[in-house]
């Protein structure tokens, strides 16, 4: 009895859509543009990636950027807004009234702000590094 030792497979199909670098893919995906090809959009709405590239057919609805991006959006948002929070709390101590007044609408704005470049850095590294799923009508 031989024991084999696992592989991966090394033989690399060439995709039939353009393959920039990493940081090109993830800063054209920022921008709201095909990671691929940088030239079509990469959203149909707000926070709706279209299927495939209207340019290059990259499959981009096949990227599924599902909690990362409001992981990151969360992690983010507090690296800015709670040192934010702390520095006018120690400066001068408003009322509790005043910094929700100030720091909810903030807060709510940076977020929804940095969603969308956020989830469209995460489509683009996916589509990069072939972190695909799998074409339903394939299986």
């Amino acid at each position: 009895m031989t024991i084999q030792s696992w592989r991966p497979n090394r033989s690399v199909t060439p995709t039939p859509w353009p393959q920039p670098p990493l940081t090109t893919a993830i800063g054209r995906g920022f921008m709201g543009r095909c990671p691929a090809c940088g030239k079509a959009h990469l959203f149909n709405g707000f926070l709706k990636v279209v299927s495939a590239c209207q340019n290059c057919a990259a499959p981009l609805g096949m990227a599924p950027a599902d909690d990362a991006p409001p992981y990151f959006t969360i992690l983010l948002t507090g690296h800015i807004i709670i040192p934010l929070l702390v520095l006018a709390d120690r400066i001068e101590a408003p009322p509790l009234w005043l910094m929700s007044a100030i720091f909810i609408p903030l807060t709510l704005l940076v977020s929804i702000g940095l969603i969308r470049p956020i989830k469209g850095g995460t489509v683009g590294l996916m589509l990069t590094l072939n972190m695909l799923k799998a074409d339903p009508t394939e299986l």
